[in-house]
């Protein structure tokens, strides 16, 4: 239990209406949620607004309330302010006594490559021996915690109540992914971050943020808002990362491939194998968050992960553990070890033909996951995509037109299209006005487009087509989560020769896709 004016002098507080003395035991924003004593947050989000479960929340037992705009017709005290997601954030820090601030929190966004950019840097950390905690798109982890993730960062009270459980638990770095949505809708708000580092921004959510503008400055403003104590890290060959450059106060660390201004430069680098090895120069001296200098020097690295877009993401990581202090041996041998991330071009069979598992989430992850099948090697490719449902026209025609522009190299004649509909929430649900904006560009660039209405068909019908040599690729966001654990299922039940338990392994330690519980209607409602 905590006096509400504890909690109240964490947040300013615009005007007050039947106010008392009282104990709080809880904060919530979900009404479902809500105990006796709580104090209950009306937040509000891009579809709904919490002041219309205020109602039911003081009939469950909230005694209290922060509002917006007050609710004359209920009589508990009631709390305006002009920001309730802002003051929600300082709630829920206050709440749990300001967890981050024990913690060393390093937060990650990107368009593309904050989940394997974010589980590359946990495995260099890890191989510190630093107990560590991860967040993001995939997972909650920590210590024997491991929770699915719904959204890319928590709200920003189920935030700061994790980082509370992690320093219980003797956690000391904590790597998180920082959505676009996150930071405009201020789920990181009071975050006590160390480090924070943009590594690219393509068009994305353009419809739910309203423009390009708007989502670069929700993305920007981790870095605009950092403060002289913390570390931002920007890559170079992305011109809106290089640009933030003069707009922090942090201290900058920067990298690049096809720039040789920042600290850090990449060369030599070869994909033949698919996985890249390459050289890493540091060119200019940078101090670390203990103080010490990393000196100029120049050294090797091997990935075990594919893609040329896997060298960028593995440069913040490497930056992101230089500044933490740890030796560039331990940089190397926790790169080397890190296999990849489920769903980010991850081979889940290799047998007669290849299977590949990839969210396919957005023009910029379509363009360099497609980019990578130009370099490998197979006779026919079989292109299985659920398409991004509820993302807006802009989005996906812009995913359209970006796969259409490599259908020439690849050879592509056909997609097999999923609209996945008992296997999304409503959230996701394939507008018609998003499937005609795919099937019209493909018919533009004379690709058939072979439609099925639930996920488990689609890849059927891959799996009949397939043939010894090619190629089967995945690819879509939420609506092709579950792609993983039906194809390998559906491949053993054709095949009784294969032996399951091998076919069936890259699902023993799987996150996404494997509950799914949360589709019920219930649920759904």
């Amino acid at each position: 239990m905590i006096q509400i004016a504890e909690l109240l002098g964490a947040i300013e507080v615009k005007e007050s209406k039947n106010h008392k003395e009282q104990m709080i035991s809880e904060v919530a924003y979900h009404s479902g949620k809500v105990k006796q004593d709580t104090l209950f947050v009306c937040i509000k989000g891009y579809k709904t607004d919490g002041h219309q479960y205020a109602q039911q929340a003081v009939e469950t037992g909230a005694t209290a309330l922060v509002v917006e705009s007050f609710i004359p017709e209920l009589s508990v005290p009631q709390y305006l302010v002009e920001d309730s997601r802002q003051a929600l954030a300082a709630l829920g820090d206050q709440y749990y006594g300001h967890p981050s601030r024990d913690l060393n929190v390093i937060g990650i966004t990107a368009t593309n490559g904050k989940t394997s950019t974010s589980f590359m840097t946990n495995a260099i950390l890890e191989e510190h021996k630093w107990k560590t905690g991860l967040m993001g798109t995939v997972m909650v982890k920590f210590g024997d915690t491991l929770i699915p993730s719904i959204l890319t960062t928590p709200e920003s009270l189920d935030l700061h109540g994790y980082f509370a459980r992690m320093r219980d638990e003797s956690i000391s770095h904590v790597t998180m992914e920082v959505s676009s949505s996150a930071l405009d809708l201020k789920r990181v708000g009071n975050v006590d971050f160390n480090i924070v580092a943009l590594n690219n921004i393509s068009r994305e959510h353009i419809d739910l943020h309203g423009s390009f503008e708007e989502y670069y400055n929700a993305k920007a403003s981790l870095i605009r808002e950092a403060t002289a104590d913390e570390f931002a890290v920007l890559n170079f060959d992305d011109a809106h990362s290089a640009s933030l450059v003069d707009e922090t106060v942090a201290t900058t660390v920067t990298y690049g491939i096809e720039s040789d201004q920042g600290h850090l430069h990449c060369s030599n680098i070869d994909l033949s194998t698919g996985r890249g090895n390459f050289t890493v120069e540091i060119k200019r001296p940078f101090q670390t968050i203990n103080g010490d200098w990393v000196k100029e020097e120049t050294f090797d690295i091997s990935l075990s992960v594919a893609g040329y877009h896997s060298v960028y993401n593995a440069l913040t990581a490497i930056a992101i553990g230089l500044i933490s202090g740890i030796s560039i041996p331990t940089i190397q041998a926790g790169i080397k070890k890190f296999t990849g991330v489920e769903r980010r071009f991850q081979f889940i069979y290799e047998g007669a033909f290849k299977i590949v598992d990839d969210h396919f989430a957005n023009a910029g992850n379509i363009d360099v996951t497609l980019e990578t099948l130009t370099k490998m090697d197979y006779k026919n490719l079989h292109l299985v995509y659920a398409i991004r449902g509820s993302r807006g026209v802009t989005t996906n025609l812009e995913n359209a037109e970006t796969l259409a522009k490599w259908v020439p190299e690849l050879g592509l004649k056909k997609v097999i299209v999923s609209l996945s509909e008992s296997h999304i929430t409503d959230k996701d649900i394939v507008t018609p006005e998003e499937r005609e904006a795919f099937e019209k560009t493909m018919k533009n660039v004379g690709v058939e487009v072979e439609l099925h209405h639930e996920m488990p068909d689609a890849l059927q019908s891959s799996l009949n087509q397939v043939e010894s040599g090619d190629l089967i690729v995945i690819g879509g966001a939420q609506g092709m989560d579950f792609g993983a654990k039906y194809i390998l299922n559906q491949l053993v039940e054709m095949d009784p020769t294969l032996d399951a338990k091998t076919v069936l392994a890259p699902l023993e330690e799987r996150v996404a896709g494997i509950d799914e519980s949360f589709l019920t209607e219930d649920d759904a409602d």
